[in-house]
C-alpha cells in the first residue's frame, strides 16, 4: 500500500534504496531472457535437493526445505524479475545548470566598493541574512545582537542602516527591501533617476502615499489623493500607465538570479494516454526505472548450503540471512508487479467511467464521479483508489493532468439530469476569462450567469467555487 501511494519520482528513489539495503535484490545489466535461462537452468538442478538442518553442540538437528527458495512451481521467473521499460525506451536524464548564486553576486559587487575591514564583515554579514526572494525580513536589532554573540563585533542599528542601504543599491533592484513597498520604491527610485520619466514619478508617489489603495484596487481614491482626473469612464492614461508600470516590477527580485541555479520542478507523469483515431491507448510510465531480479549470487549461495547436511552456528545464521534477503527481494520485486497491476487496472476503469472527457479534453463532458465509483468497478477498497490517485498525473493529447481533477460530486441542472461540479467550474472560468476587466462580475451576477445556463446556484456556492479555482474576488480582478 504505501508503494502504491508513492508517485513514479518517488517509486525511482524507494527502489534505489531497497537496491542499497538488500545485496539479494539487483538490477539488470544484461539481456533479460539470458538471466531467464540462466534461472531456470539453476531451479532445474536444485529442484529436488534439501538442506537436511543445522546442529552444533548445544542444539538439536533441524530440517528444512530448500524448495521453499528455489523451486520452480513456487518462485515462477516472472516473480524473480521485473522489467520496467520497454526497448524503445530511453533513460534520459535532466541536466541542472549552476549559476552564482544572487549572495554570491551581491558579495562580488560589495568587492569593488572602499570599505575598512570590518564594516566590509559587516556588509557580507547583512548580505548573508537577506533572503532567497531578495528581502532582508530580519530586525536590525536583531542583527545587532547577532554580530555581537556570534562575530564579537559592537555595532548599532544606524550603521547597519547605512550598510544595507548601500547593498540596496547594488543589481539586481529592489535588493534588500524589508518589505514590498520598499522593494517596489526602490525599483522605481532607479528607474525615474535614469529616465525623469513623469509616468514614473506618478507610480512613484502610489507606491510611497498610497500603497494600501493599490493593493485593495481602489483607483478611483488614488486619483482623488493625487488629484488625477476620474478613472471610472478609464480616460486617466496617465493613470493607467504608472499602474501598469508598477505591475510590471519584480517582487521578488532574489528570484530572478535564482532561477537559473534552481533545478526545474517537472512534473513526470504516471501514466500516459494517446488517442489512436478515437481508440484510447493506455501505458504505465515506468522510464528510467531499473530492472529488478533476485540476485543470481544469492541464489547460488543457497543452493551451496544445501549440499552440506551439517553445519556450524555460524552457517546457519549466515543460510537464514540469506534466507530473509532472498525472500525480501522476492517480496519487493512481487509489490512492484502488483503496484503496477494495481494502478493500471484503476487507471483504465477512470478512462472507461470518463470515456467522452478523455476522447475530446472537454470539461463539460466530465461526469460526476466519485471514489466509490471506481472501487465498484474494479473490486477495490476506497482508500486503495484513493492512494492511485493522490499525487498521480497522467499525460494526454490535451495536457497533464492530475488523477484527483477526475473526481468531483454532483449537482442538477434545470431539467433535472447530475451534471459534474467541474462542468460548472469550467463554465465559471469561461465567465470570468471574457468579463471586461474594468468591471469584472460579482458573484451574484456569477450566480445569474449560471442560472441562466440552467444550473441553480447560490451566490455562496458560486463563491466556493470561485475560491477553489484560485480566483479573487471582483474588485481584485479590476483593471484600468
Amino acid at each position: 500500500m504505501k508503494l502504491l501511494q508513492i508517485p513514479t519520482v518517488g517509486l525511482e528513489q524507494r527502489i534505489k534504496e531497497e537496491l542499497e539495503i538488500n545485496p539479494a535484490l539487483e538490477e539488470l545489466e544484461g539481456d533479460q531472457e539470458d538471466f531467464k535461462d540462466q534461472e531456470e537452468d539453476e531451479f532445474s538442478n536444485t529442484e529436488d535437493e534439501e538442506v537436511e538442518g543445522f546442529e552444533d553442540d548445544d542444539q538439536s538437528r533441524e530440517d528444512f526445505n530448500l524448495d521453499e527458495f528455489i523451486d520452480d512451481d513456487e518462485i515462477p521467473s516472472y516473480k524473480l524479475n521485473i522489467k520496467n521499460s520497454g526497448e524503445d525506451d530511453e533513460r534520459k536524464d535532466i541536466p541542472i545548470s549552476g549559476t552564482l548564486s544572487f549572495q554570491d553576486y551581491l558579495s562580488t559587487q560589495l568587492g569593488l566598493i572602499v570599505l575598512d575591514d570590518e564594516h566590509y564583515q559587516i556588509a557580507e554579514f547583512l548580505i548573508g541574512n537577506i533572503d532567497d526572494d531578495g528581502y532582508m525580513r530580519r530586525e536590525l536589532a536583531a542583527l545587532v545582537d547577532d554580530l555581537a554573540f556570534t562575530q564579537n563585533m559592537s555595532t548599532t542599528e544606524k550603521e547597519l542602516e547605512d550598510l544595507l542601504k548601500l547593498i540596496q543599491e547594488f543589481d539586481p533592484p529592489g535588493i534588500g527591501a524589508r518589505n514590498l513597498q520598499e522593494c517596489l520604491d526602490l525599483q522605481l527610485k532607479r528607474k525615474y533617476k535614469e529616465t525623469h520619466d513623469p509616468v514614473v514619478k506618478i507610480a512613484m508617489m502610489i507606491v510611497e502615499q498610497n500603497m494600501e489603495e493599490f493593493s485593495k484596487k481602489h483607483f478611483e481614491k488614488i486619483a482623488k489623493k493625487l488629484d488625477l482626473e476620474d478613472v471610472e469612464e478609464g480616460d486617466d492614461q496617465l493613470l493607467k500607465d504608472a499602474i501598469h508600470e508598477i505591475l510590471k516590477l519584480n517582487p521578488r527580485p532574489g528570484n530572478s538570479m535564482n532561477e537559473g541555479q534552481r533545478s526545474i520542478q517537472h512534473i513526470i507523469p504516471d501514466f500516459v494516454l494517446y488517442n489512436n483515431d478515437g481508440d484510447l491507448e493506455l501505458s504505465i510510465n515506468a522510464k528510467n526505472m531499473p530492472e529488478l531480479r533476485v540476485s543470481k549470487a544469492y541464489m547460488e549461495m543457497l543452493a551451496e548450503y544445501s549440499k552440506s547436511k551439517l553445519a556450524s552456528k555460524d552457517k546457519k545464521e549466515a543460510v537464514q540471512f540469506v534466507k530473509q534477503k532472498i525472500e525480501g527481494a522476492k517480496w519487493f520485486i512481487d509489490a512492484i508487479n502488483q503496484r503496477q497491476h494495481t494502478l493500471i487496472t484503476t487507471m483504465q476503469a477512470i478512462i472507461d467511467y470518463q470515456n467522452e472527457y478523455f476522447l475530446e479534453g472537454d470539461e463539460t463532458k466530465m461526469r460526476p464521479m466519485i471514489l466509490k465509483d471506481i472501487a465498484d468497478k474494479v473490486g477495490l477498497d476506497i482508500s486503495t483508489v484513493s492512494r492511485v490517485a493522490n499525487s498521480k498525473y497522467i499525460q494526454t493529447s490535451f495536457g497533464t493532468l492530475l488523477l484527483k481533477s477526475f473526481f468531483s460530486e454532483s449537482l442538477s441542472n434545470d431539467q433535472g439530469e447530475e451534471v459534474s461540479t467541474r462542468e460548472v467550474k469550467k463554465i465559471l472560468e469561461d465567465c470570468i476569462a471574457a468579463e471586461k476587466k474594468g468591471k469584472p462580475l460579482t458573484d451574484e451576477k456569477l450566480a445569474k450567469i449560471l442560472k441562466e445556463k440552467g444550473y441553480n446556484i447560490a451566490r455562496r456556492t458560486v463563491a466556493k467555487y470561485r475560491e477553489q479555482l484560485n480566483i479573487p474576488v471582483a474588485r481584485m480582478r479590476k483593471e484600468i
